[in-house]
């Protein structure tokens, strides 16, 4: 390919005068040697390296560095000798501006499948807003295709929760989830996680599924969803769901057990998080008499749930002392970032159900999966895959590390 150059605006200057910041970049068929070329016929241009990008797609490389160097058309020439030399690519040398450093978001769009169409009325929304994307990677093909854009914008906050709603929109319009989650050192190192239970971590109610041993299943989840819509008040709605439990016999709790099936990709995600020495937290409006073992057999030590009276073996219709409530969810969060010695801005929330709003608000990071409106419009992200390991890609972790670490370990992924 032939080399070209683009003139520099900046007025001639002696190698000895002042610095300019040059765009490098490289394309062709990926091979070694190439990256290495680039940077033997820079060294004797003076030039000092800002940043370097380099992205191979389907055996196609794209090598960009930005440089400053001390005198006009110096990195020019020796970009043009490299693409004269037998590597088999193109490279070109243009001015550029200096770097600056505005505010830095991670999109997350999850697809089955991902289109082209979707991808590009996303896009048009942060360009529309003034957000320019960086870099695009890919962090995982199935069990859904999931890319992430590193994105810079000069936006206030006010500005991003009105991205994160219209992208959220726009997305859902063409099939997608977008996530947006932010930059910087909070998403690196040590997190908090801290999840809700029914209809996230498992995908029944625990209520629903003791009521069912009682004959009344479908009026307790009646009013199960209107609670989870916010309709009404979680703890009152809670009692009169129990007080349909009364007389049951506790024995029914070891069957209500064995029914619970986690959600897909649990345990995918809580391995890989263990891997990564975060620290996994339950909260739940449900039952501790269920929640406990389960938490017991994932490797979670943080749980917070309710508990049910039992008198001679039958269970009474009432709750065992206050009842957690999304006030409730919200301080068991700050009670276990506290005594793990994690900053909130450290901390992730997932949840479904207006009882998870609170929390949701107060970490760092909160998803809303699968979740009801009201969650998803104040959420900082939404999913609404059915796969839980899915939260893995806003945490800046790939389908193919996972996967990695599985095979490491002999371990058989999920999906």
């Amino acid at each position: 390919m032939p080399a070209t150059t683009s003139p520099s605006p900046a007025p001639a200057a002696s190698a000895a005068g002042p610095a300019r910041t040059v765009l490098v970049t490289v394309t062709g068929r990926d091979r070694p040697g190439v990256t290495s070329a680039l940077f033997r016929a820079l060294t004797p241009t003076g030039a000092e390296v800002l940043d370097v990008e380099q992205v191979v797609v389907g055996g196609h490389l794209t090598l960009s560095a930005l440089v400053t160097c001390p005198g006009e058309g110096v990195v020019e020439r020796a970009v043009a000798a490299l693409a004269g030399a037998d590597l088999s690519v193109g490279a070109t040398a243009s001015h550029a501006e200096p770097p600056r450093r505005p505010q830095r978001l991670h999109v997350t769009l999850l697809g089955a499948p991902l289109l082209p169409a979707a991808v590009a009325h996303v896009t048009a929304v942060l360009a529309e807003r003034g957000a320019n994307v960086d870099r695009i990677r890919r962090m995982g093909r199935h069990p859904v295709t999931s890319v992430e854009l590193d994105v810079s914008t000069d936006g206030t906050a006010a500005d991003l929760r009105d991205l994160r709603r219209t992208l959220a929109r726009e997305a859902g319009r063409h099939g997608l989830d977008a996530a947006v989650s932010p930059g910087g050192l909070a998403r690196l190192g040590r997190r908090l996680v801290v999840m809700d239970v029914d209809s996230t971590l498992i995908r029944q109610e625990v209520i629903e599924l003791l009521a069912a041993h009682a004959g009344r299943e479908a009026e307790v989840a009646a009013v199960t969803e209107r609670a989870m819509r916010g309709e009404l008040d979680f703890a009152a709605s809670l009692r009169e769901r129990v007080a349909c439990l009364e007389g049951l016999s506790v024995d029914v709790v070891e069957e209500v057990r064995r029914a619970v099936q986690l959600t897909p990709g649990a345990r995918t995600l809580c391995r890989t998080l263990h891997r990564l020495g975060f620290t996994l937290a339950l909260v739940s409006g449900g039952f501790l008499e269920v929640v406990g073992p389960l938490a017991a057999s994932l490797g979670i030590a943080h749980v917070r749930a309710n508990r049910l009276q039992v008198v001679h073996g039958t269970f009474t219709g009432r709750v065992l002392g206050p009842v957690v409530d999304r006030a409730a969810k919200a301080a068991a969060l700050r009670e276990f970032a506290a005594a793990e010695g994690v900053p909130l801005a450290r901390t992730v929330a997932i949840g479904d159900g207006a009882n998870d709003l609170d929390m949701i608000d107060a970490a760092g990071l909160g998803i809303a999966f699968n979740a009801k409106p009201v969650v998803r419009e104040q959420a900082d992200a939404a999913l609404n895959v059915p796969y839980l390991d899915a939260v893995l890609p806003l945490l800046g972790i790939t389908r193919e590390d996972v996967e990695d670490a599985d095979a490491a370990e002999g371990v058989l992924s999920e999906g």
